[in-house]
Formats: structure tokens, C-alpha cells, sequence
């Protein structure tokens, strides 16, 4: 039987990284990955027949992955800053204006903050409150690649007023306190909900985590457009992963894992069978949930995803009621009905059980930082994808019939974005080879069935604080398990979620450092 330092379960971005590290290190180092392709989520795929055109098909930006990592590993990358960072629709009194968020933010910001609001006092209050939560970001940022730091220890480089708001009381409360104006008020909080299904007075606080993680990325938060679609990403890291001498297996499904603290065996079926390797270290690159079963492990409850994802290719850009250039409008975050108010709604339709009826909804268009995922005569001829991320759809609403919700769903979610548009959007949309519309929609049933995300969770469960919430985890690196030659190197590390490698390079360090 063939014996590896170290078996990774799983070849989605993480195990890469973590491949990788080890791999440079000089460990003997076998990645197994079930699907055809490493990259788990973040791949670039052709989705709709005879047309050319590589859709970040699940993830699609990236801004939790450290620098310091892509120049460790000596990525290939272009990650390209867009210049607004969002723009939301309002229909007001009649009118339809729209609150345009530059970036950097400049006058055209404070305007667009002044005509909507009528008067200044909203941006004071927007710039006053990221300005306090970029010195939150700015000390949270640097631990995140190092052993876990406790929360006192944080705590005392930042305003204790500002990490009570954050840390300790419901992120509603901050907003509703802060800001007066509904949209304003929406703008901020649906970071705290993207992939995440909670009310923004949830006492849990998984919101309030939520949005720390949107906002500590390389202690900016900004969110950039991968040069080539997320898949360029993952391409890089597995390029990388060969390079450094570590083994990457496909077409791998595991079957169990054992581990009793200082040897471990894994067992996959593949092309040629069942076969088992040994190991000193087994690092999980899958769901804490999914782990847990091939251990054998029996009553472990499965997470539920949150999210309606829609991807779209059309022939151009819309026009907008408001009159504002779609270039501009839809080159950062497009909000849909994305008020404050619009979000609690939603919230509370869907956790009674009821589709929202009108779903809060991001747009963003890839292709106009990057149009190189598109054939040279789509980008001629003015084609533009849309990735279209529906809030406030957990799994439990496709339950009893997957097919017709998400019918339904993507319906409703397409009528919001039409309803700011000065054109039906349907005469927008491409049509593929075999003549139908280029429309892509996936429930959290649909991404487990892709990609193997139980309960369709992008972020594996919900996220946790990124430092020590027990005395006695600070020192570790947040992903130990019960046994000690077991680590979570994927999402479901402490500080996981989102296209960042942190997991991966933690359960790294925690080999390394030993």
C-alpha cells in the first residue's frame, strides 16, 4: 500500500493551497478530488451549448485571499479592482434615481448620496461608520494568517464602542441607529446576509460574522474580478500544487476516512477501483457534515445554504429607468430591491416557509472588467454576462418540489432586476445554439448536486469569529479536530468561507509549525 505524508480529501481551492505549502515543504502530498476537474466551486465553465463564453459559474469574485499567499506560492493572478464599488436603483416619489457608490469614493458618491437622500447627513454617517470598521478590518486582517489571536487580545487595538456595535450586539441595531435612510441602511446590511439566512436582529450574531468576513479582506474588504473567471484561480493553484511536487488524483470519490491521532487511511473508488492509501495527516477539504460521514459518524446535522444563483449572457446591456449609464451601474454590486425594510421582509417570508415575493436580489457583470471570458466576437457584437445572487432562499423552500420553485423563484428574481430596466429584459437575453435563452438558475439542492456542498452552504456552515472565542483555542490555528492528525483545511476551518485559502494555508501551518 503507498504511504503520503499527507492525504488532502477534496481539490477545491483550499486543499490546493494547502497542497501546495506542504508540498514546497518537502511532505509527500496526494490531493483526491471526486469530480472530473480540481477547483471544487470556483471553475469557469462553457453553460450554455455553442457559445463561448466561461462563466464563473459559482463563485465569482474573490477578497479574502491574502496576498501574501498568491506570493508564496508564486500565483499567476490578475485580480482587477472595479471601479464602483455599487449602485442601487430607488424608485422614489415617482422618480427613479440611483445611489451610486464610487471607488474609490469621490464626489460623484456624495452627490449621488445628497440627490437621494436630500441633504449630506447619510454620508457623514456612511463615511463616519467605514471609516471606524476599516480600523477593525486593518487589525483583524493580519491574524488571520497566523495562530489564533483570543478576543481580548483584539479588542484592545479597537474601539470598544465599535466592537460592542460589531462584535457583541445585533448588526441591525448599529444600522438602525447609524443610518435613516432605508436604502442606506439596506446597502449595509446585505452584507451581512449574502449566503447566510438570518434576520438582522438575530441574536445568534451569524450576520454580524457574516459581515466582518465581507470586510476584512486583505484589511480593504474590496471584492476583485479574476482575470479569466474564477477558474483562472484554481488553475493557478493546481499549477502551482504540481509544481511543488504534490499529486493530484481526479475522478477520486472517498469512501472513508480513519484516523486514530498518528496514522491515518483513506479509501476512494476511481477509475480503477477501490483502493486506500496511509498517511500521517488526512486534511479535509470538504464539509465538516461530510467528513463526519465518512468517518462513520452517524447524527450530524447537515447545513442549509441560503441563495438563488442565476447566471446570464445578453446581447447587451440594459437601459435603465434612471437614466444612468449601464456600464456604470452594472461594473460593481447592482442591488434589487435590496431596502432594509425589503430584507427583513424577505427574511421573514422565507423562514414561515413562503417564496419572498419580492426576493432581494446582487447583480454584478464580470465581463465589463474582464472580457476576456467571452469570445472575441461576443465582446464585438456588445454580449455581457450577469451572475445574478438572489438573497434569502434557504434549501427548506425547493424541498417538496426543487424543479417548480426554482422556476418560480428565478422568475421573481428576473421581474425585480426588469423592473428598473427601460427595456423587457427578455430582449436583452442571448439564445444558445439550440435556440433557448441563456438563463442558468441554481437552488442549494442544485450546488449540492453539482459540487457536493451539503445543503447547497457555500460557506460549509454557518462562519465563525476569526480569533479565539474559548480561552483555550487561542495559540491554535482553527482547524484541529478531536483527533490530532485530523484538520478542516476547507470552508469549515474557523476562519473559512468565501474564496480565500485561509483554511488551507492554517492547516498548512498547523503541520509545519509543529
Amino acid at each position: 500500500m503507498d504511504f503520503y505524508d499527507v492525504v488532502i480529501v477534496g481539490g477545491g481551492h483550499n486543499g490546493l493551497v494547502a497542497a501546495t505549502y506542504l508540498a514546497q515543504s518537502g511532505l509527500s502530498t496526494l490531493v483526491l478530488e471526486q469530480q472530473p476537474h480540481t477547483g471544487g466551486a470556483a471553475v469557469s465553465e462553457r453553460v450554455f451549448p455553442g457559445v463561448d463564453a466561461r462563466l464563473s459559474r459559482y463563485s465569482y469574485l474573490v477578497s479574502l485571499l491574502p496576498d501574501k499567499v498568491v506570493a508564496d506560492l508564486g500565483l499567476s493572478l490578475d485580480l482587477r479592482s472595479r471601479a464602483v464599488a455599487s449602485y442601487t436603483p430607488v424608485r422614489r416619489s415617482g422618480r427613479d434615481v440611483g445611489l451610486m457608490v464610487e471607488r474609490p469614493e469621490g464626489a460623484a458618491t456624495r452627490a449621488s448620496f445628497a440627490e437621494l437622500t436630500g441633504g449630506d447627513a447619510e454620508y457623514a454617517a456612511w463615511t463616519d461608520f467605514y471609516g471606524a470598521v476599516s480600523s477593525l478590518a486593518a487589525a483583524v486582517a493580519p491574524t488571520l494568517l497566523e495562530p489564533l489571536q483570543s478576543a481580548s487580545d483584539l479588542r484592545s487595538h479597537v474601539d470598544g464602542a465599535l466592537w460592542e456595535e460589531v462584535v457583541e450586539r445585533p448588526l441591525g441595531e448599529t444600522i438602525e441607529r447609524r443610518f435613516a435612510d432605508d436604502t442606506v441602511r439596506g446597502v449595509v446590511a446585505t452584507d451581512a446576509v449574502i449566503g447566510t439566512f438570518a434576520g438582522l436582529h438575530d441574536t445568534s450574531l451569524i450576520q454580524n460574522r457574516c459581515f466582518l468576513y465581507h470586510l476584512i479582506g486583505n484589511g480593504t474588504g474590496e471584492w476583485r474580478v479574476p482575470v479569466g473567471g474564477m477558474g483562472a484561480v484554481t488553475d493557478a493553484l493546481a499549477a502551482a500544487a504540481r509544481r511543488a511536487g504534490a499529486r493530484l488524483v481526479t475522478n477520486a470519490s472517498v469512501t472513508s476516512v480513519q484516523v486514530d491521532g498518528v496514522r491515518g487511511s483513506v479509501t476512494w473508488l476511481g477509475g480503477d477501483g477501490e483502493r486506500s492509501v496511509d498517511c500521517t495527516w488526512v486534511l479535509s477539504n470538504v464539509a465538516p457534515s461530510t467528513l463526519a460521514a465518512l468517518r462513520g459518524q452517524t447524527g450530524v446535522e447537515k447545513p442549509e445554504g441560503s441563495q438563488l444563483k442565476i447566471n446570464l449572457l445578453l446581447r447587451h446591456l440594459p437601459a435603465l429607468k434612471s437614466g444612468d449609464d449601464p456600464r456604470r451601474a452594472f461594473a460593481g454590486t447592482f442591488h434589487i430591491d435590496e431596502d432594509y425594510t425589503q430584507l427583513e421582509s424577505a427574511y421573514q417570508s422565507a423562514a414561515s416557509g413562503v417564496l419572498p415575493p419580492t426576493p432581494p436580489s446582487e447583480v454584478y457583470c464580470h465581463s465589463l472588467t474582464d472580457p476576456s471570458i467571452l469570445s472575441l466576437q461576443l465582446v464585438a457584437s456588445g454580449h455581457h454576462t450577469l451572475t445574478v445572487f438572489g438573497v434569502h432562499f434557504p434549501a427548506r423552500l425547493f424541498a417538496s418540489d426543487n424543479d417548480s420553485a426554482r422556476a418560480l423563484a428565478t422568475q421573481r428574481v428576473l421581474a425585480g432586476l426588469e423592473s428598473y430596466l427601460a427595456e423587457p429584459l427578455e430582449d436583452c437575453i442571448a439564445r444558445d445554439a439550440d435556440g433557448n435563452l441563456c438563463i442558468e438558475a441554481k437552488t442549494p439542492y442544485d450546488i449540492e448536486d453539482s459540487v457536493g456542498m451539503p445543503g447547497g452552504h457555500i460557506f460549509h456552515g454557518d462562519l465563525q469569529w476569526p480569533w479565539a472565542t474559548d480561552a483555550g483555542d487561542a495559540g491554535r490555528w482553527g482547524t484541529e479536530t478531536d483527533v490530532a492528525n485530523l484538520l478542516i483545511c476547507g470552508a469549515g476551518a474557523r476562519r473559512g468561507g468565501a474564496v480565500s485559502g485561509l483554511g488551507g494555508h492554517n492547516a498548512a501551518m498547523t503541520i509545519l509549525t509543529r
